[in-house]
């Protein structure tokens, strides 16, 4: 699907995500994680989930029995798997400036 633009809080959640890949996680759990705000990684699930590298479901539960909300939970694809990996390997690569191989002065 489409090419994201990588901000350091898109690269922290594919990092906890990718801690256990073939688990399942919620926004609240993935912001813990990711040392996130709630408000700012629901924009990052929907990212990612419209460029096809999560797939989500909602909880089937009782609310009232739960005494909580419904969650949606969050896994990341094989195409997401890829696409995180490489997405945190040329974040580590250092990456040549405007100015690389010419002299400073």
């Amino acid at each position: 699907m489409g090419t994201l633009r990588m901000t350091t809080p898109r690269l922290l959640v594919l990092r906890a995500l990718l801690d256990d890949p073939g688990r399942e996680r919620y926004g609240l759990d993935l912001a813990t994680e990711a040392g996130l705000e709630p408000g700012t990684i629901y924009p990052i699930l929907v990212a990612f989930e419209g460029a096809g590298w999560l797939s989500s479901r909602e909880e089937e539960i009782d609310v009232h029995a739960a005494g909580r909300p419904r969650r949606r939970y969050y896994l990341l694809t094989a195409e997401g798997v890829t696409a995180a990996q490489s997405a945190l390997a040329r974040r580590r690569a250092p990456q040549p400036g405007p100015n690389a191989g010419r002299l400073a002065w």
